[in-house]
């Protein structure tokens, strides 16, 4: 079984895609089809470091939220107003 590869809009070079599509709707869809699974395990680190930083609850909407415009941030280098 061959892997899939994608171009890495954040590594800017093509790399083994993602397996399935890590978050839901269109955004999921982009990040599929645009990031590669090394950005996307970069991405989970930094993640998790915002999480313990500021104390988010993932659970609260408003830290869901954020962690959104971070990772947008992060992975396209843009802010959620952009999009």
């Amino acid at each position: 079984m061959s892997t899939r590869k994608v171009f890495c809009v954040k590594l800017q070079q093509e790399a083994e895609g993602l397996n399935y599509s890590p978050y839901p709707g269109a955004l999921g869809e982009r990040i599929y089809n645009n990031i590669s699974h090394a950005a996307w395990q970069d991405w989970l680190g930094e993640q998790t470091k915002l999480i313990n930083e500021y104390r988010l609850n993932p659970l609260e909407p408003s830290a869901r939220s954020f962690l959104e415009s971070a990772m947008l941030a992060y992975l396209f280098d843009e802010r959620a107003e952009d999009k």
